[in-house]
């Protein structure tokens, strides 16, 4: 007879460095370098002559993710947010850039190599009715995964999807339903259940909240958080909204127009924020005391396409506080503080 499979030992893994290195070396489990992502567009019909142009969704990208942290990515809808998490799963091709996991490069890996590494990276959907088989029942589609990963007989599937489902918060009877059958937070705790269900080390969120309500959203922030810790996950947490960013991120990067204006630890930035974008975006955060007054800062302008992005920074067109440097020169990514980054000629 096999041995029982559990879930914390459904697959045997290789830490990837200990704490003593963790803490002493800081060794990022995932280190993102110059992600691009262009999407070209074609020319309109009977024109021949014209130069090639592109969609610049995302535009020379980097950040780190180091193990048992949330890195959370904020800006606007349309900045590249969801398609930075998408493109590091392989869901769509990158156009250059390198994303280094256990000392290989993601956007390399084929076949096999690849199937293996998207065990331990899985994501989270913003859609949750959208990303379910609505003619599957929820025991078939958490079964799934570990068919496709080989993992434990049909039994020992059954009990590994029966202990996920308990840990995410679900009942041994929604193993039988069908995702219609669920409410909206119930389908995003199954959409959790069936990326946790391989034992992956990263989670890439791509705004698990957004689509449900305000009290529902801090349920799953919460369980987000009870998860994380009792699996050791990592995190990277992808949304619009910058007051839920701030209270589940350990650091947070800032996005616009494809661009990572600025990147520091979540209590730095809030304490500190230093790029215009970054500040107005805090300003726009309700204060729960109606009686304290804040400035509100009130952005001018519409947001550049990025089929033609502004030259120099690309928010010089809604700043209030652009100089002339800023339509000719893109601003250099500098350290301001410890592990405070920004890319901003205010600060030169």
């Amino acid at each position: 007879m096999p041995n029982t499979v559990s879930l914390k030992d459904i697959s045997e893994k290789t830490p990837l460095f200990n704490r003593e290195e963790e803490h002493n070396e800081k060794i990022p489990i995932l280190d993102v370098q110059g992600l691009k992502k262009y999407y070209p567009v074609k020319k309109p019909f009977g024109q021949i002559r014209g130069e090639k142009r592109s969609v610049k969704a995302v535009d020379n990208v980097s950040f780190r993710l180091y193990e048992g942290e949330t890195y959370g990515l904020v800006g606007e809808s349309g900045c590249g947010k969801s398609t930075i998490g998408r493109t590091l799963l392989r869901l769509i091709e990158p156009t250059a850039g390198k994303a280094i996991y256990k000392n290989k490069d993601l956007f390399e890996l084929t076949g096999e190599n690849l199937r293996e590494v998207r065990q331990e990276l899985q994501m989270v959907f913003q859609d949750p009715y959208s990303s379910l088989n609505p003619r599957k029942r929820i025991g078939q589609t958490l079964e799934e995964p570990l068919t496709i990963h080989s993992i434990g007989t049909k039994k020992e599937r059954t009990e590994i999807v029966m202990e996920i489902l308990n840990k995410v918060g679900m009942q041994t009877d929604h193993y039988y339903r069908f995702p219609h059958e669920l409410s909206g937070g119930q389908r995003q705790r199954i959409g959790l259940a069936r990326s946790l269900v391989v034992n992956p080390k990263i989670i890439i969120a791509d705004e698990p909240v957004s689509a449900l309500d305000v009290s529902i959203q801090s349920q799953v922030i919460n369980l987000l958080q009870e998860l994380q810790e009792d699996l050791q996950l990592t995190y990277l947490f992808i949304a619009h909204d910058i007051s839920i960013v701030r209270y589940i991120s350990d650091r947070i990067g800032v996005m616009y127009l494809g661009n990572l204006v600025e990147e520091a630890p979540a209590d730095s930035l809030l304490a500190t924020p230093l790029h215009p974008y970054t500040q107005a975006l805090l300003s726009a955060v309700p204060l729960p005391n109606p009686l304290v007054k804040k400035e509100r800062i009130i952005l001018k302008g519409e947001i550049p396409s990025p089929l033609s992005p502004p030259p120099g920074c690309v928010f010089h067109t809604r700043c209030p506080s652009a100089m002339n440097v800023c339509k000719m020169e893109a601003p250099e990514k500098k350290e301001m503080s410890s592990n405070h980054f920004v890319s901003c000629h205010l600060y030169r």
